[in-house]
């Protein structure tokens, strides 16, 4: 008897999802899709730092290296607890010696900066220390998500527009949406690799940092998305 309840319960359910699709499909609607864009500058810059001992010729080690260079970042701004980070430290025997081996030591740091000027600026400063295996990991703007919900409210509201351009000329009215999808969000170019704002505008024998007045590459933010409305 149960086995009898559960199957007639199933066969109303395709049923009744069935009867929804039909009426869906059977609605006159009007599908349209829109995009909004806009351009944002980067706001968070990481570079990659390598220290290498070999770099100084065995005459410095990883560790002075480092203290040299944390003091140099903090002596022009940066504060190397929130923004400095190891990313890896290695030994490799690698060079051998009639008399014993030499052990080559390397450490990696990743340096997040704000804006162009102090990633120039930090490119200066490194190069003063010798150290010169500096390179842009990648770019990213802090408020993408709040951007993104505000470009597809903006994207939504030009879909409802088109469709009521459209509705108009068929002589109908355009009803509710039925359907939406999110078609996600596209960067042109992708936040990485591309740094446009990071120059150098002094030589290494300069005493002090000229800044230039530049930023990083704008980029392009994309949203789509498709809505279908009723037809009155």
């Amino acid at each position: 008897m149960k086995k009898l309840l559960f199957l007639f319960a199933g066969l109303l359910f395709t049923a009744a999802a069935t009867g929804q699709n039909k009426n869906f499909l059977d609605q006159p609607y009007l599908e349209t899709s829109a995009s909004a864009d806009t351009l944002v500058i980067p706001d968070r810059i990481y570079l990659g730092i390598l220290l290498k001992e070999s770099d100084t010729r065995g005459r410095t080690t990883v560790e002075e290296l480092e203290q040299q260079m944390s003091a140099r970042l903090k002596a022009i701004g940066v504060d190397t607890q929130k923004q400095l980070a190891v990313a890896s430290l290695s030994s490799d025997f690698r060079r051998y010696f009639l008399r014993g081996q030499e052990v080559e030591k390397d450490k990696s740091f990743e340096l997040v900066v704000y804006d162009a000027q102090m990633a120039g600026r930090v490119l200066f400063e490194l190069e003063k220390l010798g150290i010169a295996n500096v390179s842009l990991n990648r770019t990213e703007y802090s408020k993408l998500e709040s951007l993104q919900m505000a470009l597809k409210t903006a994207a939504v509201r030009k879909a409802r527009e088109q469709g009521r351009m459209m509705s108009e000329a068929l002589g109908q009215g355009l009803g509710r949406a039925i359907y939406i999808s999110d078609s996600g969000y596209n960067v042109y170019p992708m936040l990485r690799g591309k740094a446009a704002g990071v120059q150098m505008s002094a030589m290494q024998e300069a005493d002090a940092y000229q800044p230039v007045d530049s930023d990083f590459q704008k980029t392009r933010v994309e949203v789509s998305v498709q809505v279908k409305f009723i037809l009155e």
